[in-house]
């Protein structure tokens, strides 16, 4: 039977994306500036929000997880209808969107006995998620059951890596996750952090100083992580993703596309845009800009 699935907007797949590939979204909450929250992707696009970041130095977003309604609404109609749902969403450690999840769906398998829901928890953020999402609707669309796409899902969900960076060490102090001390120092010496996602946890790969130096040295631990792990690209899919400079991440991409060809893979596909969301933009602020990679579910899968 066809299955339906749901993600949460951490994903970072957008509204458009999600509508084309058949998927369900439930925006994360987020705030800027005053008390009211804007659904993700719903009230407010993701590009504009990060606009209003660039515009509002010194203000620092917030955001709320979204709530048991929020899955009951896109759970409800496909349970009604007698169709199964996944529900994939954001590494459950990272937010209570997960366990929303599945108290949504505790409470529909009372209303609707016999009800097949299943959330996942993606161990991923961002990109990564996306990639998951993305993979679980070509699986479902080549006639895989609910069953056979989570088997081929759970393969890979620890097989993530993303390498980034970003401008404004002021967004990871206010996050809680670095010190005054170290984002004073760091804005003297116009140093950048060079952070990662592995193993279902935030990674520091290091620094480089000014932006330029910052986002080469994100291409080049991309490229040694490839050598050093044996990595055959081919089995894997590749995704870059920024916050609100396209023209910049147009340029970055090349770059990436350049340096797996060099590393004789034909034909990467890396020039698909992800802008990331503002459930990572909170702790970057308007500026993150990375690659990252997952191993595919299905050879031929997007």
């Amino acid at each position: 039977m066809r299955f339906h699935i749901v993600s949460d907007s951490s994903c970072d797949l957008g509204g458009e994306v999600c509508r084309q590939l058949n998927v369900g979204l439930v925006s994360f909450y987020a705030a800027l500036g005053d008390e009211r929250y804007y659904r993700e992707e719903r009230d407010i696009s993701t590009r504009e929000f990060y606009r209003r970041m660039a515009e509002m130095p010194g203000v620092f977003p917030r955001t709320s997880m979204p709530t048991v309604e929020d899955y009951l609404a896109q759970f409800r109609p496909a349970a009604a209808r007698g169709e199964p749902v996944l529900c994939i969403c954001i590494n459950a450690p990272y937010s209570g969107s997960f366990q929303s999840a599945r108290t949504a769906a505790a409470e529909l398998v009372e209303e609707f006995p016999g009800a097949k829901i299943l959330v996942m928890d993606s161990r991923s953020v961002t990109v990564l998620q996306g990639k998951v999402v993305e993979q679980a609707a070509a699986l479902r669309d080549r006639g895989c059951t609910l069953e056979e796409t989570v088997a081929a899902l759970e393969g890979i969900l620890d097989t993530g890596r993303i390498f980034f960076t970003t401008n404004d060490l002021e967004y990871l102090r206010h996050g809680g996750r670095i010190g005054r001390a170290a984002a004073t120092t760091g804005a003297l010496l116009k140093v950048k952090p060079l952070i990662g996602y592995q193993g279902g946890e935030l990674v520091t790969d290091g620094i480089a100083q000014g932006r330029k130096k910052s986002l080469a040295r994100v291409r080049e631990l991309f490229v040694r992580y490839i050598r050093r792990e044996g990595i055959d690209l081919n089995g894997y899919l590749v995704a870059t993703g920024f916050g609100l400079d396209g023209e910049e991440h147009q340029a970055f991409a090349r770059q990436v596309y350049e340096d797996l060809l060099a590393l004789g893979f034909d034909r990467p596909e890396v020039m698909r845009p992800y802008q990331l969301g503002v459930t990572i933009g909170v702790h970057t602020g308007p500026t993150p800009l990375g690659v990252g990679l997952i191993r595919r579910a299905v050879p031929g899968t997007t």
